[in-house]
């Protein structure tokens, strides 16, 4: 690996052996998962267009975590603060996975209650924010628009700690409502992880997050070769758990949570579809979406799903290059 990291750039070596690694995960997990029968539950209330999807491979996020796994092992022994990185996207994908199991063997779309989850969500969140406030510096510093990386505000722990778990389970719950169309979490993720590989250069003692995030980025790119329209496979919540927990584990070191939030747009949107929705219907019972999430209003307007997942990911980048504009 040092010898191919030589020829050419290491952010683009690790980026194309990490995608190699995925290509060929997804090869052996995709008939393994079929083997077993992981097939996706589809919601009852879902759009029509989605039952033909049931049956479809799920926990087709391992094929991502793979290369996460074996790559960021091995930059670990050369800077261990990626070792946190990887654990608190296994810690979500964990918890993501039981959710997929109890679904699959309960053939229905429940599987952890939602208090269950939120717990598991909030100690693996706790635990992060723990070893991040003690170890890193930027865990307790937040970066905000137009001041720029150098003229981070400094946040006392009593504030720093509760919204630092804030954005890990908001985050992990925002990237798992995006992922409801083939390739679109992965596709928007791709983008904003690009973002993050980005700054990261602005920073030189960030070397571990442009390799982190170029794992990851490579990983997730694999995994689209199976994941985009038609689909051969599904992240489930494995995988968005997982990808949710990464990207705020990222934002946390880095004191971009906010910048998270601007390239991340739509994981934002998303979320706030689900609860206008919500909050709406409760009110007056009637619905403004005719759908939530919003890419499946979208669907009943009569978006084909390659467009919904081609207009979102050019937005992303829309927002990643205002987050770029505001952050320097």
């Amino acid at each position: 690996m040092d010898a191919i990291q030589k020829a050419i750039p290491a952010q683009v070596a690790v980026y194309l052996i990490s995608l190699f690694i995925s290509v060929v995960a997804g090869r052996v997990l995709i008939p393994l998962l079929r083997r077993l029968k992981f097939g996706q539950i589809e919601r009852e209330e879902g759009p029509q267009s989605h039952k033909v999807k049931a049956g479809t491979p799920t926990m087709g996020g391992f094929i991502f975590l793979v290369p996460v796994v074996i790559l960021g092992t091995y930059f670990s022994f050369k800077d261990l603060r990626i070792l946190p990185l990887v654990l608190v996207t296994l810690g979500f994908a964990l918890i993501g996975f039981l959710d997929d199991f109890l679904k699959i063997k309960r053939k229905h779309n429940e599987g952890l209650t939602p208090k269950q989850k939120m717990v598991s969500i909030l100690i693996v969140a706790g635990i992060f924010t723990w070893y991040a406030s003690t170890y890193t510096t930027e865990a307790g510093t937040l970066i905000l628009p137009f001041l720029g990386m150098d003229s981070p505000i400094t946040l006392p722990l009593v504030l720093s700690i509760p919204f630092n778990i804030f954005v890990l389970a908001a985050f992990t719950n925002a990237v798992n409502l995006t992922d409801g169309l083939d390739g679109l979490a992965g596709s928007v993720t791709t983008i904003v992880l690009l973002f993050y590989t980005v700054i990261s250069r602005f920073n030189p003692d960030w070397d571990y997050i442009r390799l982190f995030s170029s794992v990851l980025a490579g990983g997730i790119l694999g995994f689209l070769v199976y994941n985009l329209y038609p689909a051969k496979v599904f992240m489930g919540d494995t995988g968005s758990l997982a990808l949710g927990g990464a990207l705020a584990a990222l934002s946390i070191v880095t004191g971009t949570p906010i910048f998270l939030g601007i390239t991340g747009i739509i994981y934002v949107v998303e979320t706030l579809s689900v609860m206008i929705q919500v909050y709406y219907f409760k009110k007056t019972r009637k619905r403004i979406f005719l759908m939530s999430p919003l890419h499946h209003h979208f669907e009943h307007k009569g978006w084909s799903e390659i467009k919904i997942v081609s207009v979102f990911t050019l937005v992303t980048i829309i927002g990643g290059l205002l987050a770029l504009a505001l952050l320097r």
